[in-house]
């Protein structure tokens, strides 16, 4: 039985924003073991999520690279 800390990459300091379906997101924290992102809704209202790493788009894949 190992446990294992869960490892997170903080993102806020690279200023990564990108825009998907009309609405601008930056790019919070990742999640290297789970492949997920933490992102926040850029604009009138902030809102925290959480998505797969395989829904963002190809460009932002390349600046954080999950090897």
């Amino acid at each position: 039985m190992s446990s294992k800390k869960s490892v997170q990459e903080d993102l806020r300091g690279l200023d990564i924003n990108f825009e998907m379906l009309n609405v601008k997101y930056k790019a919070i924290r990742f999640y290297p073991s789970k492949m997920t992102l933490d992102i926040e809704k850029i604009g009138e209202t902030k809102e925290l999520l959480n998505i797969p790493f395989a829904h963002l788009p190809k460009k932002i894949k390349k600046i954080i690279k999950p090897n």
